[in-house]
């Protein structure tokens, strides 16, 4: 059913539980896993013109390092690539490349809760995405401040 498994990721908390998912279902269908990370190109250019050479390097730099979270979470191989550009797009574009069958990525990224339901990359990926996208929502703490357990939602 899935043969190859795309797990976008930005480094967010929001997505580290999509990466979990995400290396789940490529173990249960023993699909091929591909890591992206895109430096968001549109930062780079609202930066003043003297800063944009170490921001890009900067944010190269963050996405490596997200990038490196999906590799220590699994013994599986997988492949990682870095693309430039607006990060929907590049998604999506990379996904029709390497002929994926299916996206996860979190709900929320690095800019936060800007949007009710859904980042406003995660909406864009689902809107534009040619193959299945699994959102996974980071799970609220379990703990309260009594230090005892927070009742289970369903």
């Amino acid at each position: 059913m899935f043969d190859t498994v795309v797990v976008a990721t930005d480094g967010s908390e929001s997505v580290k539980r999509a990466i979990d998912v995400a290396l789940d279902v490529s173990e249960r269908f023993d699909a091929d896993v591909h890591a992206l990370s895109v430096v968001d190109a549109s930062e780079v250019d609202a930066s003043p013109e003297q800063l944009r050479s170490e921001l890009r390097t900067a944010l190269e730099t963050h996405a490596d390092a997200a990038l490196g979270t999906v590799e220590e979470r699994t013994d599986r191989e997988l492949t990682t690539v870095v693309r430039e550009g607006r990060p929907a797009a590049k998604i999506c574009e990379y996904v029709r490349e390497i002929d994926a069958d299916l996206i996860a990525t979190g709900t929320r990224g690095r800019h936060g809760e800007n949007r009710l339901l859904l980042g406003s990359v995660a909406e864009r990926v689902v809107r534009t995405s040619p193959v299945p996208v699994l959102t996974v929502r980071q799970l609220e703490p379990t703990g309260d401040s009594e230090g005892g357990a927070a009742p289970e939602h369903a």
